[in-house]
């Protein structure tokens, strides 16, 4: 919707001079918002015209403040079309440090940055995780130091990012701080919602992003084998550490839970699903999205085991998880005894409840996806390229049916 902008020159009786003679204003309305401003000029009442909102006449006297007025109106006009020029927002106090010659306070980066980090800071736990926080803030880390680096400067003027800035920044992330190509890429990503952000409140006009493209490399997921499976289940541990670190990774194995929610399960989570069957019903931290996953038999194995565990009791969680550090740290550990030569952490399972577990026995990528509390397809789909033992079993059942086809053929003499 266009601004409409309404200009009035009026006499403002209520501030009459000693002498009797009356101020002109003007008054600017912008939105049904208006400011009011002397034009520095003064007039008999009587020679004052409300309605065409100038001075009667054709004196000497009448032609200068008219003509004052109408440089006035004009300058009025033209610092509405430079301010709708530049896309910035017409408003009242736009309009007034225009015309008063005010300049527009310069808006540093750091500060935007900083403020978007507390605004996220006080949602975590409502709409984001801790760990979305900590990416931001190691994201304007970075972004102050590369400035120094750069510019042997600690902030700059928004206005003054241009797309060499943004080149050089993933420059500087790919050398200086050695990040790989995804790291790097979610650096920028994190400054391009910044930008985003000045562009949306029309703090600048040109996207240093627009011509700056970058890719994710896709990465190849590591998943545990049937075998391991096998190897990891069977083993007896001697610490009742590592068994519970087995435990809980075998559960997050057959059900697809990341870290966050296996630990923020409670036994709320567990309900009767559509087959009568136990299911956990729950949401995803990192995305809201719901997750509803059947129970598989190992799964109800490990809830039974630690039902009555003190910690879960004490704490009202279904399982007695260990912090993410330790568990990891410890899967390092499992993972040497039960001779698994893979860099083990708690999200392979996740990984494998989507490969070994349930795509390579069959079951539908669509259910897959929605176990896993994926928002889209194509998130799963990365899953199944690398499930190349699937190909090799479905073309087999290809393979036996033409097979089939030939051998009675054959039987029937067809040559």
């Amino acid at each position: 919707m266009k601004t409409k902008v309404s200009i009035l020159f009026y006499a403002k009786k209520a501030k009459a001079a000693v002498n009797g003679l009356i101020p002109i204003y003007t008054r600017i309305t912008i939105n049904s918002k208006r400011i009011e401003l002397s034009t520095n000029r003064f007039v008999e009442i009587s020679k004052w015209s409300t309605e065409a909102g100038k001075m009667k006449g054709t004196s000497e006297e009448a032609r200068s403040i008219n003509n004052h007025l109408d440089l006035l109106k004009s300058q009025i006009r033209d610092a509405e079309m430079e301010l709708t020029h530049k896309k910035i927002a017409l408003t009242s106090e736009t309009i007034k440090s225009k015309l008063l010659g005010v300049d527009e306070r310069a808006r540093m980066l750091v500060p935007i940055f900083q403020d978007h980090n507390n605004k996220i800071k006080e949602l975590v736990g409502k709409e984001y995780a801790p760990g979305t926080l900590e990416r931001y803030n190691t994201s304007l880390k970075h972004t102050i130091e590369f400035m120094q680096w750069k510019y042997d400067i600690s902030d700059i003027d928004i206005t003054k990012i241009d797309h060499a800035f943004i080149t050089d920044y993933e420059f500087w992330l790919r050398s200086v701080r050695n990040c790989a190509n995804n790291t790097a890429v979610k650096y920028i990503k994190n400054f391009n919602k910044i930008i985003k952000i000045c562009l949306a409140n029309h703090w600048i006009e040109k996207n240093p992003f627009a011509n700056y493209k970058s890719k994710v490399k896709e990465v190849e997921r590591v998943y545990l084998t049937e075998d391991e499976i096998q190897s990891i289940m069977e083993k007896e541990f001697k610490t009742e550490r590592l068994s519970l670190v087995r435990d809980i990774f075998l559960f997050s194995c057959f059900t697809g839970l990341a870290y966050i929610d296996v630990k923020n399960l409670t036994k709320t989570h567990i309900s009767i699903g559509i087959d009568g069957e136990k299911w956990i019903f729950t949401h995803r931290q990192k995305t809201e999205s719901a997750s509803k996953i059947p129970i598989l038999p190992v799964s109800q194995m490990i809830i039974d085991k630690y039902e009555n565990h003190p910690q879960c009791n004490n704490e009202d969680k279904l399982l007695p998880i260990l912090s993410n550090q330790k568990m990891n740290a410890y899967l390092k550990e499992l993972a040497d005894i039960c001779n698994i030569d893979k860099e083990l952490t708690f999200h392979i399972a996740r990984h494998t409840f989507a490969t070994t577990v349930t795509l390579t026995n069959g079951v539908p990528i669509e259910s897959v996806s929605k176990m896993l509390g994926h928002k889209n397809l194509r998130t799963t789909q990365h899953y199944a390229k690398v499930l190349d033992k699937k190909v090799s079993e479905d073309m087999r059942i290809l393979k036996d049916k033409f097979a089939y086809q030939e051998n009675k053929l054959n039987k029937s003499g067809v040559s």
